[in-house]
């Protein structure tokens, strides 16, 4: 399968808009996945197993938050020899890591199982809905392999160029899962085990179905045993590369399951309320992660390829088109959040509970349009490490301690608290936009 999808040539705004606009559709229709479980829950089940699936959901998160990061090390690799156009060593780079998601899913399930428990009861869930909440966790644990391998496959095509085809892959799955939890939870009764399957059995059903379609169209790895070798260099380079992204994505992933532990001790109405916002935080949030991944590839290839200013050029058309997307949320969360919220549920409480913390939090739907696309350009220079320090520093140092202030201090006042990771995010957005500047003026004079 020739690359005819080089992020190196043309116009700027037109590749940056044909690359990240099926990046953005598969990963609306990959968020659909919690967002189905959590209506068909809602409409079906009682209040109970909303919470259940909310808070598995976090847990669940955290997972898909280090696979995630990985495979944005995979896709950053791919991209700086596609851009250079070292053939061999971009089959070398994907043969390596798949080998090492395979290794990786198998002991993040073992992990993962023995730790289900400790992290329900870290997180505070209520005890009506912990029973519930185990099941949830434990058939999605059981999934870990097929989410690796679904995500390492639709990293590897994203940073040869093509955003099409996990587009394809993903709707597949999406139809697969709502299917399934139609079936499973109102016609079979399954509740929130239902959900589970649904969502494991989809992307297991996916990952297969893209494995068979890149062999017969001759894609340039073929997924063959004697193919899934390790090279230690590549490996090492995926590490140093993959490793700092997926610890960030897990603190900051962190930070929010804090947030969840607090607010399930405030009742199933509170917990559940901040559970349907997170969907929303989802939904919301997709343009500006949805481009910062597409901007990762992007500078990868023009970085591979030497074309430094072009990658500034698309930061800058990045950032405009994720302010703009996510803007129509932030107005719906500030004019309406009642009905925002009731699309999930209907329950009188959980609306009363919800409408000042989406009234607050809704803000940082616009401000991490500049903090995830200026992450994404720098991950696509390599600059992990910087992107990993102030992600943790963010997560760690500053919104874990103020959810703890507000919680101690305001603990009935939802709006204090949805008010944190916006405030966060700004200050993030502004010294990483610093230090941002500072390269690209660094990259001009080492040009003369």
């Amino acid at each position: 399968m020739k690359n005819e999808n080089l992020l190196t040539e043309g116009n700027v705004f037109r590749v940056l808009l044909s690359f990240s606009v099926p990046f953005l559709i598969a990963n609306v229709i990959q968020a659909l996945y919690g967002a189905v479980d959590l209506m068909v829950i809602g409409w079906y089940c009682p209040p109970e197993s909303v919470a259940a699936v909310s808070t598995g959901t976090q847990v669940t998160q955290i997972i898909t938050s280090m696979v995630s990061g990985l495979t944005l090390g995979g896709t950053i690799l791919v991209g700086k020899y596609t851009g250079m156009r070292d053939e061999k060593r971009t089959e070398r780079t994907i043969g390596t890591t798949l080998s090492v998601f395979a290794i990786v899913a198998l002991v993040l399930t073992l992990v993962m199982l023995l730790l289900r428990v400790p992290v329900l009861e870290a997180l505070k869930t209520p005890d009506a809905s912990f029973d519930m909440a185990k099941q949830y966790v434990t058939i999605c644990f059981c999934g870990i392999f097929f989410i690796c391998g679904y995500n390492a496959i639709s990293a590897i095509l994203r940073g040869y160029g093509d955003s099409k085809r996990p587009m394809y892959f993903a709707a597949l799955s999406c139809v697969l899962n709502i299917i399934g939890d139609v079936v499973f939870v109102k016609y079979m009764g399954m509740g929130v085990a239902g959900t589970a399957l649904a969502t494991v059995g989809s992307q297991a059903v996916s990952m297969v179905c893209s494995i068979i379609y890149l062999n017969r169209r001759k894609f340039i790895f073929t997924f063959r045993l004697k193919n899934f070798k390790i090279y230690p260099e590549l490996a090492r380079e995926l590490a140093v590369v993959g490793i700092p992204i997926s610890f960030q994505e897990c603190m900051v992933r962190l930070s929010f399951l804090y947030l969840t532990s607090v607010t399930n001790r405030l009742g199933v109405s509170a917990a559940a309320a901040v559970g349907i916002a997170s969907k929303y935080d989802v939904f919301a949030m997709l343009p500006a992660t949805s481009l910062a991944s597409a901007l990762a590839a992007i500078t990868a290839q023009n970085y591979g390829a030497g074309k430094l200013k072009r990658a500034g050029q698309s930061l800058a058309a990045g950032i405009g088109f994720a302010f703009l997307a996510s803007s129509l949320f932030f107005l719906w969360a500030q004019i309406s959040p009642q009905t925002m919220i009731g699309v999930f549920n209907s329950d009188p409480a959980i609306i009363e509970a919800g409408i000042p913390f989406f009234r607050s939090c809704s803000y940082d739907y616009l401000a991490v349009s500049f903090v995830f696309c200026l992450n994404g350009y720098m991950n696509g220079r390599s600059k992990t490490v910087f992107t990993m320090v102030s992600c943790c520093f963010g997560a760690l140092a500053l919104r874990m301690p103020l959810i703890w202030l507000a919680y101690t201090y305001c603990p009935e006042n939802l709006a204090v608290i949805g008010a944190i990771a916006p405030a966060v995010s700004g200050f993030m957005a502004a010294y990483t936009m610093v230090f941002v500047l500072r390269q690209i003026q660094k990259d001009k004079r080492s040009r003369f």
